[in-house]
C-alpha cells in the first residue's frame, strides 16, 4: 500500500456517517408513528453514531496538522483522543438512553403495543441494508491492512480508528437491528409491549459493549504501542545483514498517529571504521528502515564503535553493497 493511499480521505467514515444520517431520520419517524422503544433505541443509536462518525472526521482532519514547535512529533495522536470520546458519548448517550428508555417501559408498566409494524419493519428492512453496505466497505478496509494473518488480527492490530470504530459500530448496529426486529415481532406475535421493552434495553446493552471495546482499542494507542511484529522484524534485518555492524539493540518503535511510526535503535559498529564511514552507514541504515514500511516518520539511531577492551569478532569476508567508502565505493 503506498503512502498516498494510507493518506487517503477516511471513505469508511464518511460511508457510514451517509448511512447513519439518512436511517436515523428514519427510524425516529417509525417510532414516533409505532411508538416502539426498540425503534425509538435505535434511532437514538444512529443519531449518536452520526454526531460521533463528524467527530472522528474532526480527528483525523486535526491529526494531519504538520509539527510545530509545541508538538515536534505532530498532531497524529490527536485522532486517539477523539476516537475515545466517541467511545464514551456512544456508552453514555447511545447505550444509556437505550437502556433507560426500556427499563423505565418496563418498570412503570407504561409499555404500549405499537399501533402500526409496517413503518418499523421497512425502516429495519432499510437499515439492515444500509448498515450492512457500511460494514462491508469497513471491513474490506481492514482486510487491505498489509499486517495480521486474518481479519480479527488485522482488527485488532489496527492503529487506524477510522477503521475499527467502523467496524465495531457497524456490527453492533447490525445486531441491534436484528434484535429490534425480534423485539418488534415478539410484540406482535404477543400482544404484550414487553418484548419491544426488553429488546430496547438489549440495543443498549450492545452499544455498551461496542463501547468498551473502542475504549479499549483507543486506550492501547493513547499509552503508546509499538508497531506490528512484521514491521519490528524487517528493521532488525536491515542491521543483521551488515558486516560493519557488530551488535544492534532490538528496535523501540511508537505509533505517534496511525501513519506515523518513530523508531529509536542503538547499533555497535566495527571498531576500524571512520568517522565518514560511520556517518555514511547510519545514512544506509536509515534509509533501509523506511523502505520497511512508508509510516516510518522519525528514526533516532544511537551509534557508538565497539569499545577498545572489548574483543571484536573476525572482520567476515566484503560482500557487496555491505560496507561503503565516503564517496559512496564499495570498499574491501
Amino acid at each position: 500500500m503506498s503512502e498516498g493511499e494510507r493518506e487517503s480521505h477516511p471513505v469508511t467514515v464518511l460511508a457510514a456517517m451517509a448511512a447513519n444520517l439518512v436511517i436515523m431520520v428514519a427510524k425516529f419517524v417509525a417510532a414516533a408513528f409505532s411508538g416502539s422503544a426498540a425503534m425509538f433505541a435505535e434511532g437514538v443509536h444512529s443519531a449518536v453514531d452520526t454526531a460521533n462518525q463528524g467527530i472522528i472526521l474532526f480527528g483525523v482532519r486535526r491529526s494531519k496538522k504538520p509539527a510545530d514547535e509545541e508538538h515536534p512529533f505532530g498532531y497524529g495522536k490527536e485522532v486517539y483522543f477523539w476516537a475515545l470520546i466517541y467511545a464514551v458519548l456512544l456508552f453514555g448517550i447511545g447505550g444509556g438512553v437505550s437502556i433507560y428508555e426500556g427499563l423505565s417501559r418496563l418498570l412503570s408498566g407504561r409499555g404500549e403495543v405499537p399501533e402500526s409494524y409496517l413503518w418499523s419493519y421497512v425502516v429495519l428492512g432499510v437499515a439492515l441494508v444500509a448498515e450492512g453496505s457500511s460494514w462491508l466497505i469497513a471491513v474490506r478496509a481492514v482486510e487491505r491492512e498489509e499486517t495480521g494473518d486474518g481479519f480479527l488480527q488485522k482488527l485488532f492490530r489496527s492503529k487506524d480508528p477510522s477503521r475499527f470504530i467502523v467496524v465495531g459500530e457497524d456490527t453492533a448496529a447490525l445486531a441491534g437491528v436484528l434484535i429490534a426486529a425480534a423485539g418488534l415481532g415478539l410484540s406482535q406475535l404477543t400482544g404484550s409491549p414487553y418484548p419491544d421493552a426488553i429488546a430496547s434495553v438489549l440495543v443498549g446493552l450492545i452499544l455498551g459493549a461496542a463501547a468498551l471495546y473502542l475504549v479499549a482499542q483507543s486506550r492501547r494507542l493513547l499509552v503508546g504501542e509499538s508497531t506490528d511484529p512484521e514491521v519490528i522484524e524487517a528493521i532488525e534485518g536491515v542491521t543483521s545483514r551488515r558486516d560493519d555492524v557488530v551488535e544492534a539493540g532490538r528496535p523501540f518503535t511508537l505509533h505517534f498517529g496511525p501513519e506515523r511510526i518513530l523508531v529509536a535503535l542503538d547499533v555497535t559498529f566495527r571498531r576500524e571504521l571512520s568517522a565518514d564511514q560511520l556517518a555514511l552507514a547510519v545514512d544506509e541504515i536509515e534509509a533501509d528502515i523506511r523502505s520497511c514500511d512508508a509510516r516510518v516518520r522519525r528514526i533516532f539511531i544511537e551509534a557508538q564503535r565497539i569499545p577498545d577492551d572489548i574483543e571484536q569478532p573476525a572482520s567476515p569476508t566484503p560482500t557487496a553493497g555491505t560496507m561503503r567508502s565516503p564517496s559512496g565505493e564499495q570498499t574491501g
